[in-house]
Protein backbone atom coordinates (compact mmCIF):
# COMPACT_ATOMS: atom_id res chain seq x y z
CA UNK A 1 0.00 0.00 0.00
CA UNK A 2 2.86 2.38 0.84
CA UNK A 3 4.45 1.65 -2.56
CA UNK A 4 1.25 2.65 -4.32
CA UNK A 5 1.12 5.93 -2.37
CA UNK A 6 4.76 6.69 -3.17
CA UNK A 7 4.30 6.12 -6.88
CA UNK A 8 0.73 7.35 -7.07
CA UNK A 9 -0.68 9.55 -9.82
CA UNK A 10 0.85 12.98 -9.78
CA UNK A 11 3.78 12.11 -7.50
CA UNK A 12 5.81 9.39 -9.26
CA UNK A 13 8.85 9.98 -11.49
CA UNK A 14 6.86 9.52 -14.70
CA UNK A 15 4.29 12.04 -13.53
CA UNK A 16 7.01 14.53 -12.62
CA UNK A 17 8.64 14.05 -16.02
CA UNK A 18 5.29 14.54 -17.74
CA UNK A 19 4.65 17.64 -15.63
CA UNK A 20 8.05 19.08 -16.59
CA UNK A 21 7.47 18.36 -20.28
CA UNK A 22 4.03 19.93 -20.18
CA UNK A 23 5.41 23.02 -18.44
CA UNK A 24 8.30 23.39 -20.89
CA UNK A 25 6.05 23.05 -23.94
CA UNK A 26 3.50 25.51 -22.56
CA UNK A 27 6.11 28.08 -21.55
CA UNK A 28 7.87 27.71 -24.90
CA UNK A 29 4.61 28.29 -26.80
CA UNK A 30 3.76 31.37 -24.72
CA UNK A 31 7.32 32.67 -25.01
CA UNK A 32 7.12 32.42 -28.80
CA UNK A 33 3.72 34.10 -28.84
CA UNK A 34 4.95 36.98 -26.67
CA UNK A 35 8.14 37.50 -28.63
CA UNK A 36 6.51 36.86 -32.04
CA UNK A 37 6.33 40.51 -33.20
CA UNK A 38 10.03 41.03 -32.60
CA UNK A 39 11.04 37.64 -34.00
CA UNK A 40 9.03 38.29 -37.16
CA UNK A 41 10.78 41.62 -37.55
CA UNK A 42 14.19 40.01 -37.14
CA UNK A 43 13.39 37.43 -39.81
CA UNK A 44 12.33 40.19 -42.18
CA UNK A 45 15.55 42.14 -41.69
CA UNK A 46 18.59 41.31 -43.75
CA UNK A 47 22.13 40.83 -42.37
CA UNK A 48 23.12 44.38 -43.36
CA UNK A 49 24.77 46.19 -40.40
CA UNK A 50 22.63 49.21 -41.29
CA UNK A 51 19.65 47.25 -39.93
CA UNK A 52 21.13 47.00 -36.44
CA UNK A 53 19.01 49.86 -34.97
CA UNK A 54 15.86 48.17 -36.27
CA UNK A 55 17.08 44.84 -34.91
CA UNK A 56 17.51 46.47 -31.48
CA UNK A 57 13.85 47.52 -31.59
CA UNK A 58 12.81 44.02 -32.67
CA UNK A 59 14.52 42.33 -29.72
CA UNK A 60 12.72 44.52 -27.16
CA UNK A 61 9.84 42.00 -26.66
CA UNK A 62 12.39 39.32 -25.76
CA UNK A 63 13.12 40.90 -22.38
CA UNK A 64 9.55 40.67 -21.01
CA UNK A 65 9.11 37.26 -22.68
CA UNK A 66 12.23 35.88 -20.99
CA UNK A 67 11.19 37.37 -17.65
CA UNK A 68 7.70 35.84 -17.83
CA UNK A 69 9.19 32.47 -18.80
CA UNK A 70 11.63 32.55 -15.87
CA UNK A 71 8.78 33.41 -13.51
CA UNK A 72 6.61 30.55 -14.81
CA UNK A 73 9.45 28.02 -14.66
CA UNK A 74 10.38 29.10 -11.14
CA UNK A 75 6.80 28.61 -9.95
CA UNK A 76 6.24 25.36 -11.82
CA UNK A 77 4.58 22.44 -10.07
CA UNK A 78 6.05 18.95 -10.14
CA UNK A 79 2.61 17.43 -9.64
CA UNK A 80 0.77 16.46 -12.83
CA UNK A 81 -2.53 17.09 -11.08
CA UNK A 82 -1.68 20.72 -10.26
CA UNK A 83 -0.24 22.37 -13.36
CA UNK A 84 -0.89 26.02 -14.23
CA UNK A 85 2.11 27.13 -16.36
CA UNK A 86 0.00 29.37 -18.61
CA UNK A 87 -1.46 31.17 -15.60
CA UNK A 88 2.00 31.61 -14.09
CA UNK A 89 3.39 32.92 -17.39
CA UNK A 90 0.61 35.49 -17.73
CA UNK A 91 1.10 36.59 -14.13
CA UNK A 92 4.86 36.89 -14.66
CA UNK A 93 4.29 38.95 -17.79
CA UNK A 94 1.85 41.22 -15.99
CA UNK A 95 4.17 41.75 -13.02
CA UNK A 96 7.52 41.90 -14.77
CA UNK A 97 7.02 43.24 -18.30
CA UNK A 98 7.82 46.85 -17.40
CA UNK A 99 10.61 46.14 -14.85
CA UNK A 100 12.27 43.76 -17.32
CA UNK A 101 11.95 46.25 -20.17
CA UNK A 102 13.56 48.99 -18.08
CA UNK A 103 16.68 46.82 -17.85
CA UNK A 104 16.48 45.12 -21.23
CA UNK A 105 16.02 48.26 -23.36
CA UNK A 106 19.24 50.05 -22.31
CA UNK A 107 21.14 46.75 -22.43
CA UNK A 108 19.93 46.13 -25.99
CA UNK A 109 20.83 49.68 -27.00
CA UNK A 110 24.34 49.39 -25.54
CA UNK A 111 24.94 46.00 -27.19
CA UNK A 112 23.76 47.46 -30.49
CA UNK A 113 26.36 50.21 -30.18
CA UNK A 114 29.05 47.60 -29.52
CA UNK A 115 28.04 45.39 -32.45
CA UNK A 116 27.74 48.39 -34.78
CA UNK A 117 31.22 49.53 -33.77
CA UNK A 118 32.67 46.07 -34.33
CA UNK A 119 31.07 45.74 -37.77
CA UNK A 120 32.61 49.09 -38.77
CA UNK A 121 35.81 48.65 -36.81
CA UNK A 122 38.12 48.86 -39.81
CA UNK A 123 36.93 52.42 -40.44
CA UNK A 124 37.75 53.55 -36.90
CA UNK A 125 41.53 53.15 -37.23
CA UNK A 126 41.73 51.86 -33.67
CA UNK A 127 44.15 49.08 -32.65
CA UNK A 128 42.90 45.48 -32.62
CA UNK A 129 42.96 45.26 -28.83
CA UNK A 130 40.13 47.77 -28.77
CA UNK A 131 37.96 45.29 -30.65
CA UNK A 132 38.89 42.55 -28.21
CA UNK A 133 38.02 44.86 -25.32
CA UNK A 134 34.63 45.61 -26.86
CA UNK A 135 33.93 41.88 -27.19
CA UNK A 136 34.80 41.33 -23.53
CA UNK A 137 32.57 44.24 -22.50
CA UNK A 138 29.73 42.90 -24.63
CA UNK A 139 29.95 39.42 -23.09
CA UNK A 140 30.12 40.90 -19.58
CA UNK A 141 27.01 42.96 -20.32
CA UNK A 142 25.15 39.86 -21.50
CA UNK A 143 26.10 37.98 -18.34
CA UNK A 144 25.04 40.97 -16.24
CA UNK A 145 21.77 40.92 -18.14
CA UNK A 146 21.25 37.25 -17.32
CA UNK A 147 21.62 37.97 -13.59
CA UNK A 148 19.43 41.06 -13.86
CA UNK A 149 16.60 39.23 -15.63
CA UNK A 150 16.62 36.40 -13.10
CA UNK A 151 16.48 38.87 -10.19
CA UNK A 152 13.83 41.13 -11.67
CA UNK A 153 11.69 38.11 -12.65
CA UNK A 154 11.53 36.72 -9.12
CA UNK A 155 11.90 39.77 -6.86
CA UNK A 156 10.54 43.29 -6.63
CA UNK A 157 13.35 45.82 -6.56
CA UNK A 158 13.87 49.24 -8.06
CA UNK A 159 15.61 49.06 -11.43
CA UNK A 160 18.82 50.61 -10.11
CA UNK A 161 18.90 48.19 -7.17
CA UNK A 162 18.45 45.24 -9.52
CA UNK A 163 21.26 46.59 -11.69
CA UNK A 164 23.55 46.86 -8.66
CA UNK A 165 22.69 43.37 -7.45
CA UNK A 166 23.34 41.91 -10.91
CA UNK A 167 26.75 43.62 -11.01
CA UNK A 168 27.48 42.40 -7.48
CA UNK A 169 26.66 38.78 -8.32
CA UNK A 170 28.65 38.94 -11.54
CA UNK A 171 31.84 38.55 -9.49
CA UNK A 172 30.40 37.36 -6.17
CA UNK A 173 28.96 34.17 -7.69
CA UNK A 174 31.57 33.27 -10.28
CA UNK A 175 30.27 29.73 -10.77
CA UNK A 176 26.82 31.03 -11.57
CA UNK A 177 28.34 33.53 -13.99
CA UNK A 178 30.40 30.77 -15.63
CA UNK A 179 27.29 28.62 -15.94
CA UNK A 180 25.48 31.52 -17.61
CA UNK A 181 28.49 31.97 -19.91
CA UNK A 182 28.31 28.28 -20.85
CA UNK A 183 24.63 28.61 -21.72
CA UNK A 184 25.38 31.75 -23.71
CA UNK A 185 28.11 29.89 -25.57
CA UNK A 186 25.77 26.97 -26.25
CA UNK A 187 23.10 29.29 -27.62
CA UNK A 188 25.65 31.09 -29.79
CA UNK A 189 27.02 27.77 -31.05
CA UNK A 190 23.56 26.49 -31.96
CA UNK A 191 22.87 29.74 -33.80
CA UNK A 192 26.12 29.75 -35.75
CA UNK A 193 26.42 26.04 -36.53
CA UNK A 194 22.74 25.25 -37.09
CA UNK A 195 20.14 28.01 -37.08
CA UNK A 196 18.87 30.74 -34.80
CA UNK A 197 15.41 29.15 -35.03
CA UNK A 198 16.67 26.15 -33.04
CA UNK A 199 17.94 28.42 -30.27
CA UNK A 200 14.55 30.11 -30.06
CA UNK A 201 12.73 26.76 -30.02
CA UNK A 202 14.95 25.61 -27.14
CA UNK A 203 14.37 28.81 -25.15
CA UNK A 204 12.37 27.10 -22.37
CA UNK A 205 14.94 24.39 -21.50
CA UNK A 206 17.79 26.91 -21.80
CA UNK A 207 16.01 29.27 -19.42
CA UNK A 208 15.26 26.42 -17.03
CA UNK A 209 18.98 25.61 -17.01
CA UNK A 210 19.76 29.28 -16.31
CA UNK A 211 17.25 29.27 -13.47
CA UNK A 212 18.67 26.13 -11.90
CA UNK A 213 22.26 27.36 -12.14
CA UNK A 214 21.16 30.66 -10.57
CA UNK A 215 19.93 29.02 -7.34
CA UNK A 216 22.78 30.49 -5.24
CA UNK A 217 21.91 33.98 -6.50
CA UNK A 218 18.21 33.44 -5.80
CA UNK A 219 18.82 32.08 -2.30
CA UNK A 220 21.28 34.82 -1.33
CA UNK A 221 18.99 37.54 -2.68
CA UNK A 222 16.07 36.14 -0.71
CA UNK A 223 18.02 35.74 2.50
CA UNK A 224 20.15 38.89 2.48
CA UNK A 225 18.32 41.48 0.38
CA UNK A 226 14.63 40.96 1.11
CA UNK A 227 12.74 41.63 4.33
Amino acid sequence: MSTVNTLGFGTGPLSRAAALLHTLLTVEALFLATAAPGLAGLLALGPDPANLPLAAVCVLPLGPAVSAALYALHHRSRDLTDLHPARAFRRGLRLNAWPALRLWAPLSAWLTVIVFTLTHFAATGLPVWWAMLLVVIGVACLLWGAHALVITSLFTFRARDTARLAAYFLLRRRRVTLAAASLLGLAAGLTVVLTEALTVLLAAPLLLSLLQSSRPVIVETQEDFTA
